[in-house]
This record gives structure tokens, C-alpha cells and sequence, in this order.
């Protein structure tokens, strides 16, 4: 099958890394509210990359990550994950269970939980933010949240979806809430016929 990825054109290039951009400040307005907080993001850093290197992104194949995945149904399918490094993971639950203590242990079951609600909502506002520009329908399943090396949770998408394409809309969002700078990263993956909707709904050919 065609890489549709590998084949963009400037335009089509950055109409997508537009939608990243936009994607992601939704994303963060959620978290704000689900904060209680004001949520101050820096301007996001969009590229069309391979999956053998977002790892090189986020600090290497053996750094420990939580990945929430969520699939993708409707209009538009395939499949969405918010990534975090293990160390902004324990600084968002700090600041959203109002606790000064900066240690870092084991996550606790109610960390658990409510690490993979964010993760969902963030994956969810920034789905409903291409929904309401490409005037589609896009429904996320139910979120899977998992922690490991960034190898062995990056492998899922990349055996999932590696044979509709090597690259993805990968998207690092840094923002600072309460003080504190936290990193986020978004992957979209669509199937070719997805991605090419997209495209083509946005006016780009």
C-alpha cells in the first residue's frame, strides 16, 4: 500500500501540522478545566514522523512512559494515544490531587485510574477538535492506559498500523500548570482512507 505519508506536499504538510497545533491547545483548554487551574501552553511542535523515532522524541526507547491509546471509529478511523513521561505524569497528579510531596513512587490504583481519565479527555477534546474541522463523525473507544518502556508501548501502534504507514502526525505539547512545566505528546495514526478524508475535507488535495 501507498505511503500517503511520505508523498505531502508543503501545503498538505502544513495544513496537518495546523491541525496538530489546534488539536492539542483544545486538549489542554480540558485539562485547564479539569484542573481548576490556569494552564499556560507553549506553541506545540508538530512533525510528520516515523515510528522508529518517536522515541528519540520523548528521551529514548528505555524511557518509562504512561500511554493512554484509544481507537478510533465513525468517519475517521484508526487510532489516537497521549504519551507522558513517567516523571510529568507524578507532577500532573500532584497538582490535580493538590499534594505538595514531590516523591515518586509506584503509581497507586487511584493514580491509576485517574492518570488514564486525563489521558482520555485529553485524547477525546482533541478528536472533537478535527471532528468540528473536518465536519466528521469520530467516536474513541473506551481508553487503555499503560506503563512501560517506550519501546514496548510505541510497538502496539507501530504493529497495528505499520502496514498502512511508517509515519504519524506526532505533536509535543509542553505546558505549565501551578508552577510546573509538564510534557505531553499526542500520535495520530488514521487508516489511508481515513487520512485522505482528512485531507480532502480540510480543501486540500
Amino acid at each position: 500500500m501507498t505511503d500517503a505519508l511520505r508523498s505531502l506536499n508543503g501545503i498538505q504538510l502544513d495544513t496537518l501540522k495546523e491541525l496538530g497545533s489546534v488539536g492539542s491547545g483544545n486538549a489542554v483548554s480540558s485539562l485547564a478545566k479539569m484542573l481548576n487551574k490556569k494552564v499556560e501552553m507553549f506553541v506545540p511542535v508538530v512533525n510528520i514522523c516515523e515510528f522508529k523515532d518517536i522515541s528519540n522524541f520523548i528521551g529514548g526507547g528505555e524511557q518509562l512512559i504512561a500511554g493512554v491509546l484509544v481507537n478510533i471509529s465513525g468517519d475517521i478511523n484508526g487510532m489516537m494515544m497521549f504519551i507522558i513521561r513517567e516523571e510529568s505524569a507524578h507532577t500532573l497528579l500532584k497538582i490535580l490531587f493538590h499534594q505538595d510531596d514531590d516523591a515518586q513512587e509506584d503509581f497507586s490504583e487511584i493514580q491509576l485510574s485517574a492518570l488514564q481519565e486525563v489521558g482520555n479527555i485529553l485524547a477525546s477534546s482533541y478528536l472533537g477538535s478535527l471532528a468540528s474541522m473536518i465536519h466528521k463523525k469520530i467516536m474513541p473507544s473506551v481508553p487503555y492506559l499503560s506503563i512501560d518502556m517506550a519501546n514496548a508501548i510505541l510497538s502496539v501502534p507501530a504493529i497495528e498500523f505499520g502496514k498502512i504507514s511508517d509515519r504519524v502526525l506526532f505533536i509535543e505539547s509542553v505546558f505549565k500548570a501551578a508552577g510546573e512545566d509538564v510534557s505531553g505528546y499526542f500520535i495520530l495514526v488514521p487508516d489511508l482512507p481515513s487520512f485522505q478524508l482528512i485531507l480532502s475535507s480540510l480543501g486540500v488535495k
